[in-house]
């Protein structure tokens, strides 16, 4: 499975990412291997699309980051909760 991820702390802050292997990704950010993640946790997923490859994955993720866009992006996980 390789997906684009959105991780969200408690306090509201928000981090995109992808990879090939979702859950050993997710447990790296909860130990800490993220430079950006290791000090604002905990995160928990709050999005994730899931594509064919790495490339397509990686371009969506660079996408969102480009919009710099919180309102955007909070409207992205509206939308999948209903989904």
């Amino acid at each position: 499975m390789i997906a684009t991820y959105i991780l969200q702390n408690t306090k509201g802050m928000y981090y995109i990412g992808s990879t090939s292997d979702l859950e050993k990704r997710l447990e790296k950010h909860k130990k800490g291997y993220s430079r950006f993640t290791k000090s604002k946790g905990p995160f928990k997923i709050v999005y994730r699309e899931i594509y064919n490859n790495l490339a397509e994955a990686k371009k969506r993720e660079y996408y969102l980051k480009s919009l710099k866009s919180r309102k955007f992006i909070e409207k992205l996980i509206e939308r999948a909760a209903f989904v």
